[in-house]
């Protein structure tokens, strides 16, 4: 252990109750002259560490400095434990030291804390979809738009096509659907685009420098990328469907649907889509509710579910 996990592993001990300087060697492994060299450490720090002579005596904390912002209150040690939950299996670059935090949190907790935070550990799980392990990407993709780095990637930008190599300002990571997305700066189209991290190749620092725009999302720049509406020209279409609510909390909580919608009424509600993503998207998408909802307008989106839907048959049919 390095001396600054000395140094938190001792306020962490004293937190709990107060504890003698042979308990505090035994527990982490130290001369008791180490420990007193970390306790004058702390001291000299501004740490108000009390010290009591004779039986019973030992190192001790004041009352009032457990609620240091140093420490963890119950609400923020349950958030800890249940947002390593969510990390866990989403290709999170730094899974490895968020692990180490939680598992350092419970060593220096009291049995209280340790139990309640078990307990809501176990509270909350997630269901990841397996992928392709990028952590070796991300993390360098993360450490490169932290410090400002250009790369230079090889990238494919869809199936079965050749492999291109471009320089990059990297911008932001997104995690999107399952997916890991990199917005950033492209020399070779001189604007900035969105990445998808599992097309990448082979990643390399150039030696160049960057300065990330002020302000800038990568959140927000691949949501309105995503989005119908974004370019002016581009005439919205209205989309009416007929359904229960049960469907239509589902249409309204879907990504695009969510963001184009314009008006909710009982059993109905109006969106408005451009063309390429009401045929190229969702005409796909709104397939598999069936019967279950009913498209009141446009009629082109009608006919292109339902020839889709002959196609399927047609296909079955032949085979």
């Amino acid at each position: 252990m390095s001396k600054a996990d000395h140094l938190l592993s001792i306020l962490w001990m004293l937190q709990q109750r107060k504890r003698t300087a042979a308990e505090l060697a035994e527990s982490l492994e130290l001369s008791v002259r180490s420990v007193y060299r970390y306790i004058d450490a702390l001291c000299a720090s501004g740490v108000p560490v009390i010290a009591d002579a004779g039986p019973g005596g030992g190192f001790r904390l004041p009352e009032h400095f457990s609620a240091s912002p140093l420490f963890f209150n119950a609400a923020e040690r349950r958030a800890l434990v249940q947002a390593s939950a969510f990390a866990e299996g989403s290709g999170y670059p730094y899974v490895e030291a968020l692990s180490g935090a939680i598992a350092k949190l419970k060593r220096y907790s009291n049995d209280e804390q340790l139990s309640q935070m078990e307990r809501h550990e176990r509270g909350v799980e997630m269901l990841h979809t397996p992928s392709t392990p990028l952590s070796h990407l991300l993390e360098e993709l993360e450490v490169c738009t932290a410090d400002g780095l250009t790369v230079q990637m090889e990238y494919r930008k869809g199936s079965g096509e050749a492999f291109s190599v471009r320089a990059i300002d990297p911008y932001g990571l997104v995690l999107w659907k399952g997916r890991w997305y990199l917005a950033g700066f492209c020399h070779q189209r001189q604007d900035i685009r969105s990445f998808r991290v599992d097309r990448i190749a082979g990643l390399e620092r150039t030696g160049a420098c960057f300065h990330r725009p002020p302000g800038f999302s990568a959140r927000e720049f691949l949501l309105r990328s995503l989005l119908p509406g974004q370019d002016q020209e581009t005439a919205l279409i209205p989309v009416v469907i007929a359904s229960g609510e049960e469907v239509l909390n589902d249409l309204c909580s879907h990504w695009l649907f969510g963001h184009s919608l314009e008006q909710r009424i009982p059993g109905e509600a109006r969106f408005l889509l451009d063309e390429a993503s009401l045929f190229g998207f969702a005409a796909y998408f709104l397939l598999p509710y069936g019967k279950s909802l009913t498209i009141l307008e446009p009629a082109a989106l009608k006919q292109k579910l339902a020839a889709i839907a002959a196609g399927i048959s047609a296909h079955y049919t032949e085979s």
